[in-house]
């Protein structure tokens, strides 16, 4: 399907225990090949992302509330999560990974994903969420260079990559951000 095509309607939920295979073929594909992707975990396995979501699911940083699927043709076609990272000890949230599967992607399934779990976790009252991603694609979502908001990327490296939102009028945190503990498993 082309970019060009009219956007599906797509129906953005919570993740359910019924949703989890589908979520790791549709992280699985969306991320094989991907210049950026995390190794495989397992020698000739899914893209390291596939096991990320599953170590994500066991750590105390998983919001349920804050995975969510888009639902197509009653077929789990994307998903995107965020969970309890900490800018220094003060709370904050880690957005990633966004997966959509491959023949859909650019239709704006991902951009639903994305503004759902912003104003989900808007609504429980966080106050930042940060993530790495292409600076040209996440800037539409209002995210910034995370050192313009006083946040340092856990890699320096990350450079321009490692973004950050504040969500709400209130003080949101400065320091080093740190993403939940599976992240360092990659």
């Amino acid at each position: 399907m082309s970019s060009s095509e009219p956007t599906p309607t797509v129906e953005i939920r919570s993740e359910q225990p019924v949703d989890v295979a589908a979520i790791a073929a549709v992280t699985g594909a969306a991320f094989a090949g991907a210049e950026h992707s995390a190794p495989p975990v397992r020698p000739g396995g899914p893209p390291g992302e596939v096991d990320l979501v599953e170590w994500l699911r066991a750590d105390e940083g998983w919001i349920p509330e804050l995975s969510l699927v888009a639902v197509l043709h009653d077929q789990v076609v994307g998903h995107v999560l965020c969970t309890r990272g900490l800018v220094d000890d003060a709370p904050a949230l880690g957005l990633g990974p966004v997966s959509v599967r491959p023949d859909l992607q650019g239709r704006g399934i991902g951009d639903a994903l994305i503004r759902e779990v912003l104003a989900r976790a808007a609504e429980r009252g966080e106050s930042l969420v940060a993530l790495v991603g292409e600076p040209a694609y996440y800037g539409r979502f209002g995210f910034v260079p995370a050192r313009t908001l006083g946040v340092e990327a856990p890699d320096p490296s990350y450079g321009e990559f490692f973004q950050a939102l504040r969500l709400g009028p209130g003080p949101h945190p400065q320091g080093t951000f740190r993403y939940a503990a599976p992240f360092d498993r990659l």
